[in-house]
């Protein structure tokens, strides 16, 4: 369950990044459209983050990187 959230969050912000990239480019100068795309992507990764420190300190993510092998 944890696992399927990270990858929503990570969809969603890309989903972010591409409205804001498209905000830029056709949006007037008057317009805070850009500042919200923005301001979503940062509260998006940083809940994709805390969701990653979570999985790993829950046990629910472990790590196979053999160069943190006990």
């Amino acid at each position: 369950m944890l696992k399927i959230a990270i990858v929503l969050m990570l969809l969603a912000t890309v989903a972010s990044l591409f409205s804001g990239l498209f905000f830029l480019i056709k949006d007037d100068s008057q317009s805070n459209r850009l500042i919200t795309a923005l301001t979503v992507r940062v509260t998006l990764a940083v809940t994709t983050l805390a969701l990653v420190a979570w999985g790993f300190y829950s046990g629910q993510l472990v790590s196979h990187a053999p160069w943190l092998a006990h």
